[in-house]
């Protein structure tokens, strides 16, 4: 009998790929301030799915990848921006034993993908006077200095 690859369907691993792209989905849709209903009312789907495709559970196919493209006003290289070279190399046979929560933590790490900071990145940008928006900026960054010292 052959033996399963992680990341292969139904090896009950995500693929690293999909983990990413979903966390791409899940932060466009936050910076965009859609709830995960709202786009899956808007796809035709349940929530549920939604939460598949962004925790790379479930693979998101080329048609939904349009269809996502279109409602979440970018293309598709957006998806697979920022990846990692060791997520790209550990797809699809490479990844061996990663689980699901592994997976997800990793995308965690990564502090562009925290609600906090898109909500935060959201917020600056609703500021209409750019002054006062870089002297915001200004800051944070002086409090970041401060703490490193």
């Amino acid at each position: 009998m052959a033996r399963k690859v992680a990341g292969q369907r139904g090896s009950g691993v995500p693929n690293p790929v999909d983990v990413h792209v979903g966390a791409r989905m899940r932060q466009r849709r936050t910076l965009l301030g859609m709830s995960q209903e709202k786009l899956a009312e808007t796809l035709g789907i349940t929530f549920q799915q939604v939460q598949k495709y962004e925790r790379g559970v479930n693979r998101i196919s080329a048609s939904r990848l349009y269809d996502l493209c279109s409602i979440l006003g970018c293309d598709a290289n957006y998806f697979f921006e920022d990846m990692a070279n060791e997520v790209a190399a550990r797809s699809p046979k490479g990844l061996r034993g990663l689980s699901e929560a592994q997976a997800a933590f990793e995308v965690e790490r990564d502090p562009m993908a925290r609600r906090e900071t898109l909500e935060l990145v959201r917020a600056y940008y609703q500021i209409g006077q750019q002054p006062v928006r870089r002297r915001i900026a200004d800051l944070v960054k002086s409090i970041a200095g401060d703490e490193r010292e």
